[in-house]
């Protein structure tokens, strides 16, 4: 039942076309219960996670070269080991636990636990924050092969603990937290985008946006003007990372992801937002081609992501891009030691680590934002990095 895709995109398995089209029924009855409409917000969070269907939820390789697109971790193990560096430091000054949100294939949590454990500080417990079962047996399975031994210190769970120590990452976490589309038709009318159902499929409508905090937030965010304008609102990741904030005692997180702050995102000229999704290691910007079998996602207002933070009493670094992150951590010196010969310009055309942190690819577009509770600065990290534009403030 999705919306024919004028896209040069390879066509599934008869048995993925088939998931795809139970999804799509499950959604579309979801819709005629709600009365002929949904929020965006709502479809997105069906189609990634609706249990035993939902992209997230269900038993389709997501990640890495036979999946639909490839994170920093399956990249380079660099990446962890730079996150180790940083690792070690808060650890010394806190508890000896890290907790990773949103583990994807288990890679990071393999790489990460064993950099740790190489440079003796192998953490006493490695919580894994996963609600998708079938994730959670693919991350169990590869740190089971990597770590036999130290099996035991990995820990499992599907909500946040109540107190979090120690170090804390979540690596493209908050893109794929289900999102509001909201539109400023031309003449200043403020509407929420929705989907109906169709006999074509899928299909976009908009209708009024409510009063309430979404709609007082657009007011707030939208650029000047009575031209169309469409963009994302996402209040479950501010809420994740409030939540996150709060409950530090002691402690630093990490979010890692790709995104702007406020006065980049939501830019006049961006006015098609930064919705895209991503099938066979391709992307586009139909959310309605066959639900399911591909990635939905949107770029991070960090500034909200900082404010949020704040708002839960936590400090926030100033946050930089993941190039200068990793090469903070000591990125040509953990290459050089495998590399002896290697300087800075040559790690630059090395071709998995550049990707890492080429300004073409995830260099500049990844950003790293910290959040701190009960440590003082300066975080390895997080070294002379260009502070975060907050304005407009709450």
């Amino acid at each position: 039942m999705s919306r024919p895709a004028e896209l040069s995109l390879p066509a599934p398995a008869p048995e993925a076309a088939a998931h795809s089209h139970a999804l799509a029924e499950h959604i579309a009855g979801e819709i005629a219960e709600a009365g002929g409409w949904i929020p965006f917000s709502r479809y997105m969070e069906l189609v990634l996670y609706a249990p035993g269907l939902g992209y997230y939820a269900a038993g389709a390789r997501k990640i890495g070269g036979e999946g639909d697109f490839v994170t920093s971790p399956e990249i380079s193990p660099m990446f962890a080991r730079c996150l180790a560096m940083q690792a070690i430091q808060v650890m010394e000054r806190s508890a000896a636990e890290v907790l990773e949100l949103g583990p994807g294939t288990g890679v990071l949590a393999a790489d990460l636990f064993a950099e740790l454990k190489a440079q003796g500080s192998a953490p006493r417990k490695y919580r894994l924050l996963e609600v998708s079962a079938d994730l959670r047996e693919r991350q169990r399975a590869h740190i089971a092969s990597r770590h036999p031994e130290d099996l035991d210190r990995f820990e499992w769970i599907e909500s946040l603990p109540p107190v979090l120590n120690g170090f804390v990452v979540a690596n493209e976490v908050l893109d794929v937290l289900p999102c509001s589309l909201v539109r400023r038709a031309a003449g200043g009318d403020i509407l929420e985008r929705g989907v109906s159902v169709a006999e074509a499929g899928f299909g976009w409508e908009d209708t009024p946006l409510a009063d309430g905090e979404l709609r007082r937030r657009v007011l707030r965010i939208l650029p000047p003007g009575d031209y169309e304008y469409l963009t994302e609102v996402n209040l479950a990741a501010e809420a994740l990372v409030r939540t996150v904030a709060g409950s530090l005692e002691r402690g630093l997180a990490l979010f890692i992801d790709y995104g702007y702050a406020h006065a980049e995102y939501y830019h006049p000229q961006r006015s098609m937002g930064t919705l895209r999704c991503h099938y066979r290691h391709r992307f586009h910007n139909d959310p309605f081609f066959l639900p399911g079998l591909q990635d939905i996602t949107a770029h991070v207002d960090f500034s909200a992501m900082a404010r949020a933070a704040e708002s839960a009493g936590a400090e926030v670094m100033p946050y930089t891009t993941q190039a200068h992150f990793l090469i903070s951590c000591g990125l040509a010196v953990l290459v050089s030691e495998v590399d002896p010969g290697m300087t800075l310009s040559r790690l630059k055309a090395t071709s998995a680590v550049l990707r890492l942190i080429n300004p073409q690819e995830m260099g500049e577009i990844f950003k790293v934002l910290g959040i701190a509770r009960g440590l003082s600065p300066p975080f390895l990290g997080f070294q002379s990095a260009r502070p975060l534009a907050l304005e407009p403030a709450e």
